[in-house]
């Protein structure tokens, strides 16, 4: 019998990430997500807009490239394709300055991408691409479609708002932080910070989610469902770059938890398996097969 293709929707910013010495990747949190996605089999859907320029058509191109459908990607003729300016700390960790009213400021909410939706497994999202009142609204339209609403938080100051928060994790299922994301949204809300596990035991309560993830970094992530809790450790690996390591954590986390029964093991192993894998390499998207990725995973379990 063949196995069960998953089908996962990614909302949100598709852009061009521009490194020091001129170097351009394509990029955007939730694009990352969908291209270590489609990296593990999984058929991601891109929701987003591109403008009508060089740039768009570009990006286009090097999507279709990976073999990633392009079919939601708008292509917006008022506001340009998406650029912004990331550089690299002592520590590793990337900066950026994200340019406001572009493409995916202004996704249209379109039937063929609910219709779509409501075959589809999960849908993913975070707060930037709410940012403007244009996407925001049409991600609120796609998250009613949706069975299984994943928010990765993905915080970018300015670009949110604590009633913004408040709302999406009010319809989410599942919810990505990461630890610095989880001490913020606790004193957003007013609660001291005991301990870890007191804190997504907090956010569940409060906003009826069934399953929280955290990932820490060197400290690996702790995953939190309704009866259990599982604190795993990163996997120690020389650096390159921490660009899109949270998101390739969260791709990992998905491919598997969307599997039918699946243990925490093994959405864990996967998920801490394949962020440090990207974090090894060069930017968000390095070039690989699931062959390869396994054979890291094997050799690090």
């Amino acid at each position: 019998m063949s196995k069960e293709i998953i089908s996962v929707a990614c909302f949100g910013e598709v852009l061009w990430d521009t490194f020091p010495g001129e170097i351009k990747r394509a990029g955007g949190a939730p694009f990352n997500v969908a291209y270590h996605l489609n990296k593990m089999g999984i058929n991601a859907y891109m929701i987003s807009s591109v403008g009508e320029d060089t740039l768009g058509h570009e990006l286009i191109n090097k999507i279709t490239a990976w073999n990633i459908s392009t079919d939601g990607i708008q292509i917006s003729t008022e506001h340009p394709t998406s650029q912004v300016i990331a550089t690299i700390d002592e520590h590793h960790d990337a900066h950026y300055e994200i340019v406001e009213n572009v493409a995916w400021d202004f996704i249209k909410a379109l039937p063929a991408d609910q219709e779509k939706l409501t075959k589809m497994d999960a849908l993913v999202f975070g707060t930037l691409a709410a940012r403007n009142q244009a996407s925001r609204n049409t991600l609120f339209e796609l998250i009613e479609a949706s069975k299984f609403n994943i928010f990765d938080i993905n915080l970018r100051p300015p670009h949110y708002s604590t009633e913004l928060i408040e709302a999406l994790l009010h319809k989410s299922h599942l919810a990505k932080f990461n630890k610095a994301e989880l001490r913020m949204i606790l004193d957003y809300l007013g609660k001291a910070y005991k301990d870890e596990i007191d804190s997504v035991r907090f956010i569940q309560e409060k906003f009826k989610i069934e399953e929280v993830i955290v990932s820490k970094g060197s400290r690996g992530a702790l995953y939190v469902c309704a009866d259990a809790v599982y604190d795993y450790p990163t996997i120690s690996v020389q650096v390159k770059d921490t660009v899109g390591s949270g998101d390739s954590f969260l791709a990992g986390f998905i491919a598997k938890r969307l599997e039918k029964d699946t243990s925490a093991h093994d959405i864990m192993t996967n998920a801490v398996s394949l962020g440090a894998f990207v974090t090894s390499q060069e930017g968000a998207c390095p070039e690989y097969d699931l062959k390869q990725f396994n054979v890291f995973k094997e050799a690090n379990s």
